[in-house]
């Protein structure tokens, strides 16, 4: 699918229903993938990443990616959130990590994403610029990846453990698979975030960068 991207430099002011007024968290940044593709438009509305409770919550009727410029590790680390998808969107769309970031709020942006979906897949890719590079790891099926229940809803641990000689990608404790620091994944320093595809809506707790 091609994208164009379009970056906002400050994120509005939102109201949360039941919880009263949510404002943008402190620091954090948003750049929006919006869809060009006539069989898979985004949906109609605001893109809305607020705090709510101990975490962070996000409204997606198009992609975006989130970020602090404070999380910015090197070396060995573990970038780690608790993902629960709120509304599953009509098809299959992904959620999860971003890790070695760069120039994020410009032409030259590059970071990868371990994503993970409602139908049970998991996978990993990288951007530079405003289009996807080849596919780290083509989406795959794992037990680890729990689908939405009867209420629709379903909660993903992730983390991304950067190590010496290469990267696991872990889902709800599970080594779902692993990349050698070589190749599209050899650059792991930079900035960590968040990335919601188009057409979720997604809370985020416990998102942490740790040596």
């Amino acid at each position: 699918m091609m994208k164009r991207t379009l970056y906002v430099a400050a994120l509005a002011l939102v109201a949360a229903v039941g919880v009263g007024a949510q404002s943008a968290p402190t620091g954090w940044k948003q750049r929006l993938d919006r869809s060009t593709s006539a069989s898979d438009p985004d949906a109609a509305g605001t893109v809305k990443f607020v705090s709510m409770g101990t975490g962070f919550h996000a409204t997606n009727p198009a992609a975006a990616v989130y970020w602090n410029q404070a999380n910015s590790p090197t070396g060995t680390y573990t970038v780690k959130a608790s993902f629960k998808l709120i509304k599953p969107s009509s098809h299959t769309n992904y959620y999860g990590l971003v890790f070695g970031g760069s120039a994020l709020d410009g032409a030259s942006q590059s970071y990868i994403y371990f994503t993970v979906g409602q139908d049970g897949t998991w996978l990993v890719k990288r951007r530079d610029g405003d289009t996807d590079a080849p596919t780290i790891v083509a989406k795959t099926a794992s037990d680890a990846v729990k689908k939405p229940g009867v209420d629709g809803t379903s909660v993903n641990n992730l983390e991304v453990r950067v190590l010496a000689d290469k990267i696991d990608y872990v889902v709800n404790g599970t080594v779902v698979g692993s990349t050698p620091k070589t190749g599209m994944t050899a650059k792991t320093d930079g900035i960590a975030g968040i990335r919601v595809n188009h057409q979720l809506e997604v809370h985020i707790d416990g998102f942490s960068v740790t040596k």
